[in-house]
């Protein structure tokens, strides 16, 4: 279990940092116009995080509640069977027909680190998918995307481009940001995929703000369940200067069928904006440091040995911000792996987001996918699309569904000493 008692706060001490204007302000989301079964579902589930006497991470039943008819996206569910989703094989070809009016998908080709090095191809890779796919309400609310039609905004058309892109390539371990679907799509969807996963909101998400919305945003881990046996899951909320933030984390201890050697994965997304530097760090290093504690614990038969780590994460900073610089000298021994496009392997991509907002135009590098340099290897990264297949009108489109791009790495476990 994680120590640190800034992000977990009990109920308690949650209502007295708050205060007054804060209940308010919850109570206010909590009527907040959400549309059926999501306004009930969210309902429910904020009185019982508000109830409850365990502090974070939040037990599992608020984890992974069971779907209700209520709630279900009814266009991926078989007519006449609401609780059955589509076949592994008939979803792909839903996915295509719903898009079948829309320009090419990217085309991204993985780059080989065997290529380079000369050494074999592993037998058995670890495919690890990072991205933050852009919350719906969000998009079409406060982002004000200024050259992205509305119509490529719309939900139906969204959520079968996120879809398509996650079945392109499949990741093993899936890490998502700005997840406001999860239980009436993400969750039912990829549990008939195979998938098991983990969900924590955020606190105050601002798409409780927006009319009509699904609920909070938050982030999700998903995990191929043939692949990865589940050993141990929290969500934290992390703090900077021991107050909590409105920014969450799940970690996620997974032990690998296949070579019976345990990963621990988060997931995580930092403040947004400039100006808020030094809150973004403060929040990486709380991360640190729960991550510090964790992989020091024995987990199963690794008693004694150190968990490799693989940390996911919309960080919102370039790397020429303190919380990167905090994660690459880290003692956990961090490495970057979209480095390893670059020909000396010591430069980030120019840009994992690129969008054109009413305040201009933005190109960056803000994701990541973290690893722990000793125990794993980077086998593959996939590349990232050119200036010319994004077009003039940037991120989102009608091509893509969110501001940011896919990262996706194959990793393998090094040889043990």
């Amino acid at each position: 279990m994680l120590a640190g008692e800034a992000s977990r706060l009990e109920p308690s001490s949650f209502a007295s940092a708050v205060g007054a204007e804060g209940k308010r302000s919850l109570q206010s989301r909590e009527v907040c116009p959400m549309g059926g079964g999501a306004t009930r579902l969210y309902t429910s589930l904020t009185q019982t995080f508000s109830s409850s006497s365990s502090p974070l991470p939040v037990p599992h039943s608020y984890l992974s509640p069971q779907p209700s008819l209520t709630n279900l996206d009814p266009d991926l569910y078989l007519k006449g069977s609401p609780v059955c989703p589509l076949d592994p094989v008939e979803l792909p070809q839903q996915c295509q027909e719903a898009l079948k009016d829309r320009p090419l998908h990217f085309h991204r080709d993985f780059v080989h680190m065997t290529d380079r090095n000369g050494n074999s191809a592993p037998c058995s890779p670890i495919r690890v998918m990072q991205w933050n796919i852009l919350a719906q309400a969000l998009g079409v609310g406060v982002d004000n995307f200024a050259r992205c039609p509305l119509e490529a905004l719309g939900w139906s058309r969204r959520r079968s481009l996120i879809l398509e892109e996650i079945l392109t390539y499949r990741p093993h371990i899936l890490c998502m940001q700005e997840v406001d679907h999860f239980y009436d799509t993400f969750q039912p969807v990829l549990a008939g995929l195979g998938y098991g996963s983990h969900f924590c909101p955020k606190p105050w998400s601002p798409c409780l703000n927006v009319e009509g919305n699904t609920g909070p945003d938050g982030c999700a881990l998903f995990f191929d369940e043939s692949r990865f046996e589940l050993l141990d899951s929290v969500n934290l909320r992390l703090s900077a200067m021991m107050i909590p933030t409105n920014q969450v984390a799940v970690v996620t201890t997974l032990r690998c069928r296949s070579t019976g050697r345990c990963v621990c994965v988060a997931v995580t997304h930092l403040k947004a904006r400039s100006g808020w530097e030094w809150l973004r760090s403060a929040e990486g290093s709380d991360l640190l440091w729960h991550l510090e504690n964790l992989v020091q614990t024995p987990v199963g038969d690794d008693s004694g040995v150190k968990v490799p780590l693989l940390i996911c994460g919309d960080f919102n900073a370039i790397p020429a911000e303190e919380v990167y610089r905090r994660f690459a000298a880290s003692p956990l021994g961090l490495d970057s792996a979209y480095k390893k496009l670059s020909p000396d392997g010591l430069t980030e991509p120019k840009y994992t987001t690129w969008k054109i907002r009413a305040t201009g135009e933005s190109c960056s590098t803000l994701d990541y996918i973290w690893y722990t340099k000793d125990s794993l290897r980077v086998d593959a990264v996939l590349d990232m699309p050119s200036e010319e297949q994004i077009g003039p009108n940037r991120l989102p489109s009608f091509h893509y569904p969110s501001d940011h791009l896919s990262l996706v790495c194959d990793f393998s476990f090094k040889e043990k000493e």
